[in-house]
């Protein structure tokens, strides 16, 4: 696979028609509904070369309510897990003001604090933004990976993303971006993707 290759398969979503889509196959398939996982087969020239199982995504619901963020929270997503999905969903892209405000509205939501915190996410994605901004060359720029490889173990405290926090950060992604978007596999998609399957928990 090149290296362009890579970098595509990284950075596509798995939409929720698509993984609905790949369940109703598997359902035709086996005959019966698969629930939890399904299983994945790479064949190499024919040959079977690796088997394993993946968590099957349901498009059912959308998002988590607030009164469900403590719910199971063992297994739920967390706001800096989500944070980690988009440094591999997105992590070549170079950190951008939006990427910042949207990582500082992450943290303020995980943390409950108001202030950015010293050596956290936050600082590293402001100190990138500044940068980058001041770096011409695209390839000496930093990148998400670079600010969010370790998220979780740069929050203090963190907690299960919930609708309330991907609205947040989607709107502080937007209001910092010239054109008023978001990322399609950024930090505001990581985090709603989050709040949707910790609502399917």
């Amino acid at each position: 696979m090149s290296q362009e290759q890579q970098r595509r398969a990284t950075e596509d979503v798995i939409m929720p028609r698509d993984a609905a889509t790949v369940q109703t196959v598997e359902n035709e398939i086996s005959g019966q509904t698969q629930r939890g996982q399904h299983g994945v087969t790479d064949f190499v020239g024919g040959q079977v070369v690796n088997q394993y199982s993946i968590p099957t995504m349901t498009p059912s619901s959308i998002y988590q309510t607030d009164a469900d963020a403590g719910k199971d929270s063992v297994s739920s997503i967390t706001i800096g897990e989500a944070l980690e999905a988009a440094a591999l969903t997105a992590g070549q892209k170079p950190v951008e003001w939006s990427d910042a405000a949207a990582i500082q509205a992450a943290e303020v939501r995980a943390t409950g604090r108001t202030a950015i915190v010293p050596g956290g996410v936050a600082a590293a994605a402001q100190s990138a933004a500044t940068l980058n901004a001041r770096t011409p060359r695209a390839e000496d720029k930093a990148t998400l990976a670079d600010v969010l490889g370790d998220a979780t173990s740069k929050l203090p405290t963190d907690k299960p993303a919930s609708r309330r926090d991907a609205e947040g950060v989607a709107g502080a992604e937007m209001r910092n971006d010239p054109n008023l978007n978001t990322h399609p596999a950024g930090i505001a998609a990581s985090v709603a993707a989050a709040a949707r399957l910790n609502q399917n928990m």
